[in-house]
């Protein structure tokens, strides 16, 4: 009993220390040109996060949800991963729909919610001019994705939001993307993990109707009922 405490404590401390490498320093210096823009908004709002965005959730989760990048106002400004801008609301309402999250969504980080059996990153961490980075700036941030994947020793099924998260994850699991074709509501199974991929949740995809709330909910649909089937879940905290 005592060695089986013993041996359940040093993995959460390796797990701890994993996470922690899995995630940039806040002043990283890798990108120039997301330092500068970083470095510009924080002189104009110092009270704003402006660095790198941490993931968010549990690393023991089976699920992982990647998106592209953290917005200026949103993410950037608050510190957690699709909060405080239009992408999250439909997110973290469908997480809450399926089980993948409890608690109110108030677009503040210390709302109180909780993700459950998910955790959700970025493929890029800071914010980039224009939502949109650079090929060298997503292959420069994916170390701290494959470390974040590394991280999370039950991982059972990826979902990628969007085409450039899409590729990301596929190069992070070790695998090219033009093996797995992205497109929405597809499913691929790499290696022992099933991949889902999604059009990114933002207000002009939505706006659009390139993707509407029925469509990205199928997909997490899908998720759970996979998850179910893969059985091994964790219990479900009390909201």
């Amino acid at each position: 009993m005592v060695d089986g405490l013993v041996g359940r404590r040093a993995a959460q401390v390796a797990r701890r220390r994993e996470r922690s490498a899995a995630e940039p320093d806040h002043d990283c210096p890798l990108c120039p040109r997301l330092v500068a823009f970083r470095e510009d908004w924080r002189a104009r709002e110092p009270h704003w996060h402006n660095g790198p965005v941490p993931s968010f959730g549990p690393t023991d989760a089976r699920l992982l949800i990647v998106g592209l990048a953290p917005g200026l106002r949103g993410a950037n400004r608050t510190g957690r991963p699709f909060t405080g801008d239009y992408a999250g609301d439909l997110l973290y309402e469908t997480l809450t729909e399926y089980g993948f999250a409890h608690g109110r969504y108030r677009a503040a980080p210390d709302d109180g919610l909780v993700l459950d059996d998910g955790l959700l990153t970025n493929a890029v961490r800071c914010v980039p001019p224009e939502n949109k980075p650079t090929t060298p700036e997503i292959v420069t941030c994916r170390q701290f994705l494959e470390r974040t994947i590394a991280a999370m020793p039950r991982l059972t099924a990826v979902v990628t939001l969007g085409r450039i998260a899409h590729d990301s994850a596929l190069r992070a699991l070790g695998e090219r993307p033009s093996r797995f074709p992205f497109g929405h509501g597809i499913e691929h199974d790499v290696g022992a993990v099933r991949l889902f991929a999604s059009y990114h949740c933002s207000r002009y995809n939505t706006s659009t109707r390139v993707l509407t709330p029925e469509m990205f909910k199928a997909v997490f649909a899908r998720v759970r009922a996979y998850l179910e089937e893969a059985g091994d879940s964790p219990m479900s905290p009390t909201a």
